[in-house]
């Protein structure tokens, strides 16, 4: 029978883990997390694209 074994010593590891992951971390603020950076201006070269000039292109 096992009825007469001695109960196990706490084990270090356990206060280890313990100490390390026994509360919750502090809550982080949106406003620390996010950046804000100015919008950049327009490209005008980007607009200069026309999608229907392909159609010119390569059908007629």
């Amino acid at each position: 029978m096992h009825g007469t074994d001695p109960e196990p010593a706490p084990d270090t590891a356990e206060g280890a883990r313990r100490a390390r992951f026994g509360t919750l971390p502090e809550r982080v603020r949106p406003e620390d997390v996010v950046e804000t950076r100015p919008a950049l201006p327009r490209d005008p070269a980007r607009d200069a694209y026309n999608p229907d000039e392909w159609l010119v292109r390569y059908c007629l």
